[in-house]
């Protein structure tokens, strides 16, 4: 760590701040500005002149005060007590804030991310002697019922423990063990650990992302399937569902861990998550889904700055739970006001100005990001792996997606579920276009998809989407001349493709049990659905009049299966559909 350096405010506009007499500072620095102490990263140098981003508003400071420069970068602190905790952009916790200063903020406030006092019980898991590698687990924390912590030699110290604490309650500032390395350096090993958040966390490898990131909604499942480790963006207008997407993502993916970023959103929707996440019942332990979530507010109402900081600080703290072998779930919401924060700062650094006023380094910075998320193999002398899946909201202007956020996040993300006005209009929800998006994780997922859902999915997967094409061919006839000129094998392929929409593809996420679907469900859906439509065909060709078919009482049937949660009652519809027979249609029919 440099020493402290302190220099003196020229120049304010805004939340960029620009001071003299800062020589030896490095890039990307924390600065503390005018007496309040108000935080800031130093973005950049000019001989002995820096430009300072602060993350708080920066009313009533004034040319000549201090500044002064901390000498570390911009980092978080990890270790137990990240879950259930709700932090701001820059991993303030606000609930500890909240304490301190009350409903309101106080510019300058400097509360530790973790609890310091607090006592952990940690289950030492090395000995005395013992030969280490960076990223070996020496420890444990049981920090949630749903959440082991597990303690880690941080990145860059190899060598063997030379003292090790016993097991006990300790709290994370606690030294747990020392290691000498090859050298005779001594390193201390503690129950945090303290990473800069523009740096990605080393790992060994990177591997294929092979294995589902199962979301118990249907369209993403069938359709558009992501892997863990994988990366999508959910573009869409304003009102079509984007953040209720990203809650559902977040509420019943089959991650162990996820960690949730409210990147300029409003408030009252960061509000309605805080206080549903805490009441959410986890579908795997039946304990509460708070347990292993870990949060971060930063509202559209907050400095502007901060949420420049919040996704970088969202996918490190990701990266660390991953680096304990999990699989995490990050979503971002949304990554158009990151973009559009940036666009703010390069304007008052007076940058010369992109394609829509962003500055010229989007693309980079968008990929920079995204490319953090990955399958991969972790330090460490076990072989270990863990990913982290990033799913970011994005918020095209009006719907354009060929405005910049949009096409750099599509040059880079490999699922693209796009919202649209059309379907959020005609109360279709999700509002995901099922012609306009695209997944290119299902060749790598097909074999997996056959193990675990079943071995003619992919066959089901295939049909609906010729039908959904048929469908959409035939709708453009249908507005010229209606539905009754169209021959009757025509009628029933509308027919069908009506069922698949508003049956299969709507998904209520505020209903208790449709709000998730299991892999067999949604198996057993789709058959129910295409044995009905060959059994449409039969039946018609048998001399069954189409108005007769589609008045029987399987169709409300058909129509509450989302509402069912058990698999064997699908299992009873469907054989009820097999054995529709035209010499008893007489009997059957309503």
């Amino acid at each position: 760590m440099s020493e402290k350096i302190e220099g003196k405010i020229i120049r304010i506009a805004g939340p960029l701040v620009q001071a003299t007499g800062m020589t030896g500072v490095r890039l990307f620095d924390v600065a503390r500005v005018g007496k309040i102490g108000i935080i800031g990263e130093i973005i950049k140098i000019d001989g002995d002149i820096v430009s300072i981003q602060c993350y708080e508003i920066t009313d009533g400071i004034f040319p000549g005060e201090s500044v002064i420069g901390t000498g570390v970068p911009l980092s978080v602190m990890l270790g137990p007590g990240m879950m259930g905790q709700i932090y701001d952009g820059i991993q303030r916790p606000l609930p500890s804030i909240l304490k301190e200063t009350g409903s309101y903020i106080r510019r300058g406030v400097d509360t530790p991310a973790l609890d310091l006092e607090k006592e952990w019980e940690f289950t030492i898991t090395a000995k005395k002697g013992d030969a280490v590698e960076e990223g070996d687990v020496i420890a444990t924390v049981q920090e949630t019922e749903s959440y082991l912590h597990r303690i880690m030699v941080q990145p860059g110290v190899n060598g063997k423990i030379t003292s090790i604490v016993a097991s006990g309650k300790y709290n994370v500032l606690k030294v747990l063990a020392e290691v000498e390395d090859d050298n005779g350096n001594k390193h201390e090993v503690k129950g945090h650990q303290i990473w800069p958040v523009r740096i990605a966390r080393p790992i060994k490898r990177r591997l294929a992302s092979d294995e589902i990131l199962i979301t118990g909604q249907r369209i993403f499942d069938t359709f558009f399937p992501i892997a863990k480790g994988g990366v999508a963006a959910v573009p869409g207008p304003f009102g079509t569902g984007k953040t209720v997407t990203q809650h559902s993502l977040a509420k019943f993916s089959d991650a162990e861990v996820v960690v949730y970023v409210g990147c300029g959103e409003r408030g009252n929707e960061m509000t309605q998550v805080l206080e549903e996440f805490p009441h959410l019942e986890d579908p795997k332990t039946g304990r509460p889904l708070i347990d292993r979530t870990t949060m971060i507010a930063n509202t559209s109402n907050m400095p502007v700055a901060a949420r420049e900081a919040s996704v970088y600080t969202g996918v490190t703290m990701a990266e660390y739970l991953r680096d304990q072998g999990y699989s995490v779930a990050m979503m971002a919401d949304s990554t158009s006001r990151w973009a559009e924060a940036m666009r703010e700062i390069s304007g008052r650094l007076e940058e010369m100005p992109g394609e829509g006023g962003y500055p010229a380094y989007l693309g980079s910075k968008i990929a920079a990001y995204y490319e953090r998320g990955g399958k991969v193999e972790l330090l460490g002398s076990d072989s270990r792996i863990g990913s982290v899946s990033i799913i970011g909201a994005v918020s095209p202007p009006g719907g354009d997606f060929s405005e910049p956020v949009t096409q750099n996040t599509l040059r880079i993300v490999k699922a693209f579920w796009a919202l649209t006005k059309k379907l959020a209009e005609q109360r279709h929800f999700p509002a995901i276009s099922y012609l306009e998006s695209y997944t290119l994780y299902w060749d790598v997922l097909e074999p997996v998809f056959i193990e675990k859902f079943s071995s003619d999915f992919p066959e089901l997967r295939a049909r609906a989407f010729r039908l959904l094409q048929e469908d959409n061919d035939l709708q453009e006839i249908v507005q010229l001349v209606g539905p009754d000129a169209l021959p009757p094998a025509e009628r029933i392929t509308l027919e069908a493709a009506r069922v698949l929409k508003e049956d299969y593809l709507q998904q209520n996420a505020f209903h208790d049990i449709d709000q998730y679907c299991s892999p067999e469900k949604q198996v057993q859906m789709l058959r129910n659905i295409f044995d009905l439509y060959d059994r449409m065909k039969f039946l018609h060709d048998e001399g069954v009049e189409l108005n007769e078919i589609t008045s029987l009482d399987i169709f409300e049937r058909i129509a509450r299966m989302k509402y069912e949660n058990d698999v064997g009652a699908l299992s009873k519809l469907n054989n009820d559909i097999v054995n529709l027979d035209p010499n008893q249609f007489q009997i059957v029919k309503i």
